[in-house]
């Protein structure tokens, strides 16, 4: 899969375009005031495998807590600002790693420079963060609503203001709910600048729902090569945003973190429990990070074969399954047995890689 060749920004320790790897982004739900749930929750958010992450800052008050957050953090911290320079300067005083800042909508040009020089004093990118639900009314009217182009326009005024301030610390992203709409800003922009882009469908939904638009619509960019970074938007638990974004990098080859599971969808010839079994393994080995590919198939006639390139497997039959790895039959076990066996070896698998 050929990757659209970007310059390179880093967010803190976190290297962005220029051939990274695409980094997985999630955005705290807490009160950003509240700095230990703040920091608990940036915590559980990178035991998931987040890169970056991107808190929302209101206020003074939220921005006076950046200092202790961005010191307990274990990975870099985005502030999310609108409209009022003054928070922007203080987060990069308080040691942010990056901005979500939109410098149009900020006023006079002297607080964009304020912004600026204290970003470049810091090496703090700026991402400008384009979003179909608050486009500029202007735009609105010359385009008669939304549309890629106005997104686009939107977000190149934006850069034209950094531009002119000699200032090219810069990610882009153009988000959007539906879904053809966004593929085709983003098409669009890709061809007109070379900074990195920051993908995701905005407002994708709750997680079953907001996972299948986040898949399809990251999936689609980046499987065009389009994409440096990517948030999935749930309207739930952030760190299903974190395990839905490394899935859709391992589905396109792009990532490998932690296990994928392989498992057939049942059918006639199914003669143990399979969903049951499946579903207990995923939840059981959800937390390692090494890649491991574990294929849980119902039917001993194709189940090896069908996962062939899998590490390790089991392929049920009339109340016991078979064991094998990368296709290969190693034992029977009793169907009871089947998932601590599974396990076992799986651990065993884990530890010597």
């Amino acid at each position: 899969m050929h990757r659209r060749l970007t310059r390179q920004i880093s967010i803190g320790n976190v290297p962005v375009g220029g051939g990274a790897p695409i980094s997985v982004q999630s955005m705290t739900n807490t009160d950003t005031r509240d700095v230990r749930a703040t920091v608990a929750q940036i915590k559980e958010l990178t035991g998931a495998g987040c890169e970056i992450v991107r808190v929302a800052v209101p206020d003074n008050a939220a921005a006076d807590a950046l200092k202790e957050i961005t010191r307990q953090s274990p990975v870099p911290v985005v502030a999310d600002i609108h409209f009022d320079y003054r928070l922007a300067v203080k987060a990069i005083a308080n040691g942010v790693h990056g901005l979500r800042l939109n410098p149009g909508n900020i006023g006079d040009p002297g607080r964009v420079r304020e912004v600026v020089k204290a970003a470049r004093e810091r090496n703090v990118p700026i991402r400008i963060g384009v979003n179909a639900g608050s486009l500029e009314k202007t735009i609105l009217e010359k385009y008669g609503g939304v549309t890629p182009e106005g997104l686009v326009e939107s977000a190149l005024g934006h850069v034209k203001i950094l531009e002119e301030l000699d200032f090219r610390e810069i990610k882009i992203s153009l988000k959007a709910f539906d879904i053809p709409l966004m593929l085709e800003a983003y098409r669009l922009i890709s061809a007109k600048v070379d900074y990195p882009l920051h993908i995701g469908v905005t407002e994708a939904g709750t997680p079953w729902a907001g996972t299948i638009r986040s898949a399809v619509g990251i999936g689609a960019l980046l499987s065009n090569g389009i994409g440096d970074t990517l948030r999935v938007s749930l309207t739930g638990d952030p760190v299903q945003e974190v395990q839905v974004g490394f899935e859709i990098l391992k589905a396109l080859n792009l990532r490998q973190r932690g296990p994928t599971i392989v498992s057939c969808p049942t059918c006639g010839r199914t003669e143990i429990e399979l969903i049951k079994i499946a579903e207990e393994v995923e939840k059981k080995i959800r937390h390692l990070q090494t890649p491991i590919k574990v294929a849980i198939m119902g039917c001993v006639v194709n189940g090896p074969g069908e996962a062939r390139e899998a590490d390790i497997g089991i392929a049920g039959g009339k109340g016991v399954g078979l064991l094998f790895k990368k296709g290969q039959v190693i034992r029977k076990i009793a169907e009871q047995d089947l998932v601590p066996e599974l396990l076992k070896e799986i651990d065993m698998m884990v530890n010597e890689k």
